[in-house]
């Protein structure tokens, strides 16, 4: 769910332009996944129905998509992205978009899916919204919720959770070394107010981090833990790949695209442990990553990493 370069796509469709997002990994991800005509899909993720879009082409009339979003916003942009186009009206699979983590996919009936998807990535429709308050380049509110439904907020976390807690969420959620440093800053600017002011407390506690070829801003970590705490995004990971072998069918394939090591971890693990217990068949050895052109057409998809496997 990562924004990218705005396009065109012809014959009517809707393009990448229209939604201002481009989905990361698409053509990686259409080929491990192989959609067949008339099976049931899921995309767990659903977004603004990049991914969503390609795999309901590929279905047919007689095959059934089933998406989820904790975002209802992203679900009302999906549901546009996704309406038949012009002239395909009768070759349309049926579209089913629920409000709702991707942990609720095991509610779904045994070996009914014959392929799941999900992207881990924040969508850009998140991202460009300074009052989600995702983002630590724009001022904003102290939100950083998925679902609006959720009682957590990252205010609540960046006032009024203690110290010792705060510091070992960044540190488990952000695997960042200078939580304690960074979490006793936040405690004393307590109250912090706005996502940018927030950024400022971690900047004033921690320097910039170096990497080859580029310098990460102090915030970023600390921001992605918060963003994981608030919305308990590795508990609903974890149901999703304990779910996915019960729902998918013999042949049915598993395609997860992540973001963080922690996330890729989990991922990794699970299927690794999933092909020692004869449940599946791994089909990356190594994570794929974005080629070059993507790279530089979309620079949130450098660190993209998609693994995936096939139900036994």
């Amino acid at each position: 769910m990562e924004e990218g370069r705005p396009g065109t796509s012809p014959q009517g469709q809707h393009g990448e332009g229209d939604f201002g997002h481009v989905p990361v990994l698409l053509n990686e991800a259409m080929e491990f996944l192989r959609v067949g005509r008339g099976g049931i899909y899921i995309d767990a993720t659903v977004g603004a129905g990049g991914h969503s879009f390609e795999i309901a082409k590929r279905l047919g009339a007689e095959g059934r998509l089933i998406g989820f979003d904790k975002d209802p916003t992203a679900l009302a942009v999906a549901g546009s992205r996704l309406r038949a186009p012009a002239g395909l009206e009768r070759s349309w699979p049926a579209i089913e978009l629920r409000h709702g983590s991707f942990a609720g996919v095991g509610t779904l009936g045994p070996e009914s899916a014959a392929g799941l998807l999900a992207d881990l990535g924040l969508s850009s429709l998140q991202l460009r919204d300074a009052s989600r308050g995702f983002s630590f380049q724009a001022e904003g509110e102290l939100d950083m919720r998925m679902d609006p439904r959720s009682e957590r907020t990252a205010d609540q976390v960046v006032n009024r959770a203690r110290e010792e807690d705060l510091a070992d969420a960044i540190y488990k959620f952000g695997e960042e070394r200078r939580s304690r440093r960074i979490a006793r800053a936040i405690v004393r600017a307590r109250p912090i107010r706005s996502t940018a002011h927030l950024a400022q407390v971690i900047s004033a506690a921690a320097r910039p981090m170096k990497q080859p070829g580029k310098t990460i801003h102090p915030a970023t970590l600390t921001f992605q833990a918060i963003r994981i705490w608030v919305n308990h995004e590795l508990e609903d990971l974890e149901a999703l790949l304990e779910a996915a072998p019960r729902i998918l069918q013999k042949g049915g394939r598993l395609v997860i695209i992540s973001f963080h090591s922690l996330e890729d971890r989990l991922v990794k693990d699970a299927m690794r442990l999933g092909a020692q217990q004869g449940i599946y068949r791994p089909l990356t050895k190594k994570p794929v990553t974005a080629g070059d052109a993507e790279r530089r057409r979309n620079p949130r998809a450098r660190s993209a990493k998609l693994r995936a496997a096939e139900r036994i």
